[in-house]
């Protein structure tokens, strides 16, 4: 099958959504698919010949508004040779706009069927723009489920956002599909070279995070419980993997109660690196109300490593409470937070018990598992749409009819869409 997926964020950044285009990606390839990931040039380290091979770039403006994001120009989206020759059997959209638009142009004039990942709560995401607002949220939440329902069918991360979008008005077919994780990779990190590369001794006690240090995270919170805990417990570390605007609020966090010296920001690690990130921790914790997936819920989980987590969506799909880690209620206090994790460095066997069920719990989250449920996906919409796309190929002037039916939906629903959220 030849897959071109369009996506507003890819390699290097570091994202959810990026490296689940890449996991997917790689994993297609392995399969034996051919694969043209569609993304903005975006500022970083290189990617490896292979990864690049099978990337099409188009313009963009980098760092957005103050973010790490790229954001394509409008008239970046005009078709490629490349993507013409590249001749789809399927067109994937990982954004419900910008290079989501592009996908639903491609799709018509291509005559292939669309599928799009509602990998985000685009609500949470708002304060990237200007002039955020509670309308701006409504906006979100209603142009994400026009464009789904624009789209052939919808894979949904996680049961929790399969749920909420269906309740929000989405009819298009909708398959629950989780990122996939290589789970060998993660259970083979090397801890104690990463230990000893940032100077953390042998024997602290490391409390983990991995993720973009971003306000929709819940960051603050989860500074302030692990520096009571760090503050409480001479041996222990709070190790971060990652990068963002909300650094500074996690060492203010830990500069109030002294500690500083004992926070690690190691920065952005992908690949191996964060593989070993993974093994250098204890417990990973975890606070974020956003996520459509806990995907670094099941990495840290295949490194063995029980979680100290929120109740939310995305969470609750990987958390067991009391199995493989706590997952606390959503409005727990900062302090019952950091008991939880003063409670996994008093309790070594309840530990090791937590360890041994967060590895059997990320298996049901293999790479291998999550292509094939995409891969099914594809097919099943390939089928279903395959009547209505045979009509379109022999008759010239209903493609024509339906490029414009393409263009006139975009610019309806928008408008319809902050129409609706002006008056409200």
């Amino acid at each position: 099958m030849k897959i071109c997926m369009m996506t507003n964020t890819y390699l290097p950044h570091v994202g959810g959504v990026a490296r689940s285009v890449s996991t997917f990606a790689d994993e297609y390839l392995k399969q034996r698919h051919k694969v043209l990931v569609v993304a903005p040039e975006f500022e970083g380290k290189p990617l490896t010949k292979r990864a690049a091979s099978i990337v099409e770039r188009v313009a963009a403006i980098q760092n957005f508004n103050g973010s790490d994001f790229s954001v394509r120009l409008p008239l970046a989206a005009t078709l490629s040779e490349r993507i013409d020759n590249f001749q789809a059997d399927i067109l994937h959209a990982h954004h419900p706009f910008l290079l989501g638009d592009t996908a639903l142009r491609v799709a018509a004039t291509k005559n292939v069927p669309i599928i799009f990942t509602h990998h985000t709560r685009y609500e949470d995401y708002t304060h990237y723009v200007p002039f955020d607002s509670p309308a701006l949220k409504e906006v979100a939440i209603n142009l994400s489920t026009e464009f789904a329902n624009l789209c052939d069918g919808v894979i949904a991360p996680s049961e929790s956002i399969a749920a909420l979008i269906k309740k929000r008005g989405v009819t298009s077919p909708i398959r629950v599909v989780p990122t996939g994780i290589d789970v060998k990779a993660f259970a083979a990190g090397d801890g104690a070279c990463f230990r000893k590369k940032f100077k953390i001794p042998a024997k602290a006690f490391v409390v983990g995070h991995v993720g973009r240090l971003a306000p929709e995270k819940n960051l603050g919170y989860l500074a302030r419980a692990a520096a009571i805990f760090v503050k409480q417990t001479p041996s222990a570390r709070f190790l971060v993997i990652g990068g963002g605007p909300s650094e500074d609020a996690i060492k203010a966090a830990f500069a109030k109660l002294g500690v500083s010296e004992r926070l690690i920001l190691a920065g952005k690690h992908t690949g191996r690196a964060l593989n070993d990130a993974y093994n250098a921790m204890d417990v990973f914790a975890f606070a974020s109300f956003s996520e459509t997936q806990g995907m670094v819920l099941a990495e840290a989980m295949a490194a063995g490593r029980p979680v100290v987590a929120l109740n939310a969506s995305g969470v609750r799909e990987v958390m067991r409470h009391n199995k493989n880690g706590f997952m606390l209620r959503a409005r727990a206090t900062i302090k019952t937070f950091a008991a939880h994790l003063a409670r996994l460095h008093a309790e070594p066997k309840l530990r090791r018990a937590f360890s041994q069920e967060a590895r059997r719990t990320a298996e049901n989250f293999s790479r291998e598992h999550c292509a094939q449920l995409a891969l099914a996906f594809y097919e099943d919409i390939r089928k279903a749409t395959r009547r209505e796309r045979l009509i379109t190929q022999q008759n010239p002037l209903g493609a024509f009819l339906d490029r414009l039916g393409v263009e006139w939906n975009l610019i309806a629903k928008k408008v319809s869409v902050v129409a609706h959220a002006m008056v409200a």
